[in-house]
C-alpha cells in the first residue's frame, strides 16, 4: 500500500501545471512556461547593409540560417536592433520574406511592426501577415506618451489588424512610458496577445504578470535571463545572442533541466560579452562590429543617425571580450 501511495504522489508531482484564470481566492498561480509558442531563445536580428546603403539580403539570410543552426527558436526581423526606424516599409516586408526563405519551418519569424502612429501600425501588421510572418512584436507608442487607456486601445487595435500572435514590448527607457501592470493584465485577455518582451527591469511587476496571466514572458534585457527564467519566464529576446547563441542555449537548457550550477556557469561566461554588446555602443553597432571581427561576412555599416564605433569604443568592446577569454 505504501508503494502504491508513493506512485500516486509521484504522478501528482509530475503532472504539468497549466494556467488557471479561475483560481480560488488566496491561491497563487505557479508559472511553467516550458513549451512557449515562440520557443525559448530569440535573437532580435541586425539588418546588414551594403556599402551603398541597401539591405544586404545575402548577408541577412546567411545570418538568419547561422542563428537557427546555433539554437535559436525564433528571430525578430526589423526590431530595434534591426534599425527599424530607418527601414522603409517595403524593406521590412522583404526582410520577413527573406528570413522565411532562409530558415523555412526551422524557426518562427516575428516581424517588428511598430511605429508611434496607430493607423500605420495597422498597415504594417497586415503587411507582415501577407509577407508570411509568424508573429509581430509591438512596442509602446514612443514620443507621444499616451495614457494607459491609449496604450490599451493601441495594442488592441494592432492585435485586431492581423491574424498574428502578438508580443507586447515594454521598454520605457526607449518609449518614454512604462506599460502599467494593470494594462498588461487587461491586454492578456485578448486572444492574439500571447507574449511579453519585458525590458522594464521591475521584478515585482514581472512576477505579477507571470502569476496572474498566461502571457509567455521573455526577458528583454540579456543580463536578466537567468533570473527571469528562474521565476518561470519563457526565455529571452536577445541582442548578444548574435555572437553567443550557443552559450545562451546552454544556459536556457540548463534552467529547463533544473541544473542551476551549469546555468550559473553559462550566465557568468556571458557577463563580459553582454557588457561588450550592450553597454559600450548601440546594439546594432556592436553586433555588426563583433560579427565582423569573428569572420562573419557582414559590413559594419549602420544608417544615420547611428554611426559606427570609434576607436576608443572599439577598444572597450575588445577589452570586455578578452575578459571573457575571446581571442580576437
Amino acid at each position: 500500500m505504501a508503494a502504491e501511495n508513493e506512485v500516486a504522489r509521484d504522478d501528482v508531482h509530475e503532472a504539468p501545471r497549466e494556467f488557471d484564470p479561475y483560481l480560488a481566492e488566496g491561491q497563487v498561480q505557479h508559472p511553467d512556461q516550458t513549451d512557449p509558442h515562440f520557443g525559448h531563445l530569440i535573437t532580435a536580428m541586425v539588418t546588414p547593409f551594403t556599402k551603398d546603403d541597401r539591405v544586404d539580403f545575402k548577408a541577412f539570410e546567411a545570418l538568419a540560417a547561422k542563428l537557427v543552426d546555433e539554437g535559436n527558436d525564433a528571430l525578430v526581423v526589423s526590431g530595434t536592433t534591426g534599425e527599424t526606424s530607418t527601414l522603409e516599409d517595403y524593406e521590412k516586408a522583404d526582410l520577413v520574406r527573406a528570413a522565411k526563405s532562409a530558415v523555412g519551418d526551422r524557426a518562427k519569424i516575428i516581424a517588428g511592426t511598430s511605429t508611434n502612429h496607430t493607423s500605420h501600425d495597422l498597415e504594417m501588421a497586415a503587411k507582415a501577415e501577407r509577407a508570411g510572418a509568424d508573429g509581430q512584436l509591438v512596442v509602446t507608442p514612443y514620443y507621444n506618451k499616451p495614457s494607459q487607456d491609449g496604450v490599451l486601445a493601441h495594442y488592441r487595435a494592432v492585435a485586431d489588424a492581423a491574424d498574428l500572435p502578438l508580443m507586447i514590448y515594454d521598454i520605457p527607457g526607449r518609449t518614454g512610458i512604462p506599460i502599467a501592470t494593470e494594462t498588461i493584465l487587461k491586454l492578456a485577455e485578448h486572444p492574439r496577445i500571447m507574449s511579453l518582451k519585458d525590458a522594464k527591469n521591475d521584478i515585482t511587476a514581472t512576477t505579477e504578470v507571470l502569476t496572474k496571466t498566461d502571457l509567455e514572458v521573455y526577458s528583454g534585457d540579456d543580463q536578466n535571463v537567468l533570473a527571469w527564467m528562474a521565476m518561470g519566464a519563457a526565455g529571452v529576446v536577445s541582442v548578444t545572442s548574435h555572437v553567443a547563441s550557443p552559450t545562451f542555449r546552454r544556459m536556457i537548457d540548463a534552467v529547463l533541466g533544473y541544473d542551476l550550477k551549469e546555468a550559473r556557469i553559462a550566465h557568468s561566461e556571458l557577463g563580459p560579452v553582454i557588457r561588450a554588446l550592450m553597454t559600450r555602443v548601440q546594439g546594432a553597432v556592436s553586433s555588426k562590429l563583433v560579427l565582423n571581427w569573428m569572420g562573419f561576412p557582414i559590413n559594419t555599416d549602420v544608417r544615420l543617425p547611428l554611426v559606427q564605433a570609434n576607436e576608443a569604443e572599439q577598444q572597450l568592446v575588445l577589452a570586455d571580450l578578452r575578459e571573457a577569454g575571446w581571442k580576437l
